[in-house]
């Protein structure tokens, strides 16, 4: 091989090595990043006023009236999205969330087999009353702010009813359901 065809493969290689680092250099100059004022992503979340997320999650009609229509077989249904992370039978485990049977007219916060409730639940007091499941079914963290419930509620009056009444039939001695004022 004489030196010209040698001097032609040297040429091209640096040719190429040239060619590269000016598209690099062009590369940047033309798509050059934009790094965010603080790191992450925002998430936009519907914010709530204090004292206004009890108004917020208030259902549209009194429980009362509710059950008058409700349906225990269609809370049964509507139950199944409950079970993944409670149990409805007597003396059923505990799983993310605590057995839910004889529920109503139980304390807040507090039994459910040794349950680790969150201090928010603990601190609500009181106990469970057809309203207050209706609230607290309505909207989670509206009626209990800082509950560990990562559940966002049910938003249909009828389907949060027929759970309830479902609920209500969840006992030794079932909880009569209460009759609507007229």
């Amino acid at each position: 091989m004489d030196s010209f065809e040698l001097n032609k493969i040297i040429g091209a290689v640096l040719a190429t090595c040239l060619i590269v680092l000016v598209t690099s250099f062009a590369a940047n100059a033309i798509f050059a990043p934009h790094m965010p004022e603080k790191p992450g992503f925002e998430i936009a979340v519907k914010e709530v006023a204090q004292g206004g997320a009890k108004e917020a999650a208030a259902p549209s009609e009194p429980i009362e009236k509710l059950l008058q229509s409700a349906s225990v077989e269609k809370g049964l249904g509507a139950a199944k999205k409950c079970a993944a992370c409670h149990t409805f039978e007597k003396g059923g485990p505990n799983r993310v969330g605590p057995n839910l049977f004889s529920v109503i007219n139980e304390k807040k916060g507090e039994g459910r087999g040794g349950f680790n409730f969150s201090a928010a639940m603990k601190g609500k007091g009181g106990t469970w009353t057809f309203d207050d499941l209706n609230k607290f079914l309505a909207n989670p963290k509206g009626f209990i702010p800082g509950t560990a419930m990562g559940f966002a509620g049910i938003s249909k009056d009828s389907e949060r009813a027929d759970v309830i009444a479902y609920l209500a039939t969840l006992a030794d001695k079932p909880v009569p359901l209460p009759t609507a004022a007229k």
